[in-house]
This record gives C-alpha cells, structure tokens and sequence, in this order.
C-alpha cells in the first residue's frame, strides 16, 4: 500500500494518506486479533502488490528456489517477491530499528518480512519491533503444532528460549548433525559422547575442528558441550531460562567444567601441535577440511548434510552422519518474522502463510534442501508423502535415533554471554577465572 494514493481499508473504505497510519494500525488489530478473513487479507495484499523479504543469501540453492519457486507462488497470490539478500540477518534487524527510531512507524519501514531465529528475534521483540501475533492465524497454521500442552510444540512456542507468542512463523528445522569419514575411522572408533571424542583425538591429534566462535555453528557446538558437561546432570535444562534469572555466578557454575574441557580440546585440534589451534571461519571452510582428509569429523547444522554433499561433490566418499553428542544433539527452527513496520503488512501474511504450505515447504526441501518447518503429525498422509519424497534424506542414521537426541538451543540472552566466555577463556587464553569472565560479561550486556 503506497501512503500517497488512496488505498482501500481493511473494510472497503476510502484512505487518504493523513489517516495511513490509522488504517495501518487498525488493520494490525484486526489480525492481531483473529477479526480480520483471509479473504480480507487476501484483497488488501493485491492492492499493496509487492513484499520485500529479506534474508541471508548465501546459498545458491536458496537464491534458486526462491526466484523459481517462491516468486511464481506469490505472483499467483498477486503479489510481487522482492527478494533481498542479506550477507548477516542482524543487517536486517538493524535497519528496522533504525527505521524506527528515525520515526518510521507503521506502515512507513523498508522491510516486510525477514528470516530469523535466536538473538535477533530476541532483539526484536525486546524493542517492541514486531507486528504482532500473526502465525497462528492463518490458513496454513494448521499445518503447525500449537497446543502448548504438547512438547512437540516447544520449537513453535519459544525461539532460543523466548516465546514467540505467535509473532514469526517457522518456516525450516534443522539440528546439529555430525558427520565421519568412514573411510579413515573404524566404526568401533567413531565417538557418540565427548569423551570418547577426546579419547579419540588423543591417539589421533590434530584430526578434528569447530567453526570457530562467534558463528552460530561453533556457538553451537560449544552449547552442546556446556549441555554434556552440566555439573547437574540435566542437560539443556537449567539453560532454557535468562540470564536474568539465572545470574552471572550460577551461569558460571553451569558452564565452567564444560568450558574447561574445551580448554583441554584446544590442544588437541587440528594445528595445535604448531603454535594454536586452527578454527575454520565457517562450515564452507570445515566442509573444505572435511573433503581434504584434514579432519575426520565434521559438526554442524544439516539434516542433509551427507547426501547433499556426497551429491554436490563437497562431501568424502565415505561420509556417513552419526548420533554426537548423544542426547545433547541440538535442534530448532527458523521463522519469518514481521517488523512492526512492515511497508506491506497484508502481502507479507500472504508470504508467511505460502512459505507454510505443504507445496512450498516440499520443494524448498527439494530444492534447497531445507528440513521443513511444519509439522508432520498435523499433515495428512498423502502431504507427509510428498514431504519424504521431496527430502535427500539420511546416511548412516534414521530420523528415529534424530528424535532420540535432541536438544534445544540455550536461551538468547545467554548466548553473548557463553560466546564471550569462549572467546576469552579459549581463543585469548584468559588466565581469570570463569567467574570473572562471565561477570564481565553479563555487565556487558547492560551498558
């Protein structure tokens, strides 16, 4: 909707541009509050013609499958993808709150939808920067579990640990998957917990690598290992809440034996017999290690990982994918998220409920090999069908031992926190304390 012609409301009325942003507002509300029809969304989205979605576009096969795919779906919806891509997705939040904070209120921002999870949705929402609740209110949300009494919907309801009271629609799931070069590892020597894997790496130095922190993937394996080396023994548990309400000298007792051993890997990775470990900057540099027989695992997200890589060619030969670290394999979801904002409110619900429908979610797995973000056991038969179709599918393990090994991601507040603590303690070799280094960094966070 431009705010310098007249535009229809919500309602069928006539708009001028002095009460756009009423009309805006007024139109929120409506679906908000589950009082406006599809069929009034669906008109209203015509009328504004376009949706600027931004995301990371650093995949070809993301980059294919929208301009293929997700752009003919939405023109059949009238409306135009404007796609944007984005080389970090915190570019997209920033210049929402930027917009903002210039007094671009409703109606009147750049971006209409972004792709996001974690930390920036967590920022998001802390600056009051969202639409609202949108998700559970269209169509396709049936395609989505939303009973909180089932734990199968604790990835729709929380993102990182922050509830998302339906304001992003989840639009893939993925876990931390671990793959092995069989054809440099026996089977029996293929570790399925953290201290086997150090067990390994002592008879074998130098014969594995992390993404290196602050990457979401390294990140992510340090979280695993914090998860496994709990002093409780529960896990991800305590983790789920806010560093608010854990505070910096609990947070420290939950994560020093976990850092500790980390500490201990270092020197044990790939380059520490020289002067330091050698951390790959992200998962294209450790598939490239991988290929070359420099490491003999490889960690990070992707459910599909090994046949896609074995298809493409950046994979071993020999690659299989294997159950690491057991319980503790970390799994969420990514959503479509509308800034409060949104220049196109109306076309960019019509986007998020097309990217949840069973047609879109199976050739962005085919495509693009993206795990889907709906879930299955509300989908009939015939849609599970072509949801498995549609998939590369797994090598070396079932989705079965996957479900049995799950995990979620630590709460967003924390992550700054435990990235920071890494950093300090493992990259700069910090000789203070755990203690120390996580008080510092909590009161980081408040300046």
């Amino acid at each position: 909707m431009k705010k310098t012609l007249l535009t229809l409301s919500l309602l069928g009325g006539l708009v001028t541009s002095a009460s756009y942003a009423q009309d805006v507002e007024a139109f929120r509300d409506a679906v908000t509050s589950g009082s406006a029809t599809w069929e009034d969304i669906q008109a209203r989205a015509k009328e504004e013609g376009e949706i600027n979605l931004y995301y990371w576009g650093g995949s070809d096969q993301i980059n294919i499958w929208m301009d293929r795919f997700a752009a003919p779906g939405l023109e059949a919806e009238g409306v135009k993808l404007n796609p944007v891509r984005i080389t970090g997705t915190k570019d997209a939040v920033d210049l929402v709150l930027a917009e903002l904070g210039s007094g671009k209120g409703l109606g009147e921002g750049s971006v209409d939808a972004i792709w996001v999870n974690g930390e920036n949705f967590a920022t998001l929402k802390r600056q009051s920067a969202l639409f609202g609740a949108f998700a559970d209110k269209l169509p396709n949300s049936a395609n989505i579990e939303w009973n909180a009494d089932d734990p199968r919907a604790l990835l729709n309801l929380r993102d990182f640990g922050v509830e998302t009271n339906a304001s992003e629609m989840p639009w893939s799931g993925q876990q931390y998957v671990c793959s092995v070069n069989t054809g440099r590892v026996a089977k029996e020597d293929i570790p399925g917990t953290f201290a086997e894997l150090k067990s390994y790496l002592e008879a074998n130095p130098g014969k594995f690598a992390y993404v290196k922190p602050p990457h979401f993937i390294g990140n992510t394996f340090v979280q695993a290992a914090i998860y496994a080396h709990n002093p409780d023994g529960n896990g991800a548990v305590p983790f789920q809440n806010s560093v608010e309400d854990l505070g910096a000298a609990e947070l420290a007792r939950l994560i020093t034996p976990g850092m500790e051993y980390l500490k201990e890997l270092d020197g044990m990775l790939l380059g520490a017999s020289g002067s330091s470990a050698r951390y790959p900057e992200d998962p294209s540099a450790l598939n490239g290690l991988f290929l070359n027989g420099e490491i003999d695992f490889s960690c990070q997200f992707g459910l599909y990982g090994v046949a896609i890589g074995l298809r493409d060619g950046t994979y071993p030969e020999g690659a299989e994918q294997f159950i690491f670290p057991e319980g503790n394999m970390i799994k969420n979801k990514n959503y479509l998220v509308i800034p409060a904002n949104a220049p196109n409110p109306a076309a960019a619900l019509v986007m998020a409920n097309y990217m949840a429908s069973v047609e879109a979610q199976a050739s962005k797995l085919e495509v693009a090999g993206m795990p889907p973000g709906i879930d299955p056991w509300r989908l009939s038969e015939d849609d599970v069908a072509k949801l498995t179709a549609a998939s590369p599918g797994f090598v070396g393990i079932t989705q079965q031992e996957l479900d049995a090994n799950t995990a979620p991601d630590t709460n967003a507040t924390l992550v700054d926190v435990i990235e920071a603590a890494w950093l300090e303690y493992i990259e700069r070799k910090s000789t203070d304390s755990i203690d120390v280094i996580v008080e510092r960094a909590v009161a980081n966070l408040n300046q």
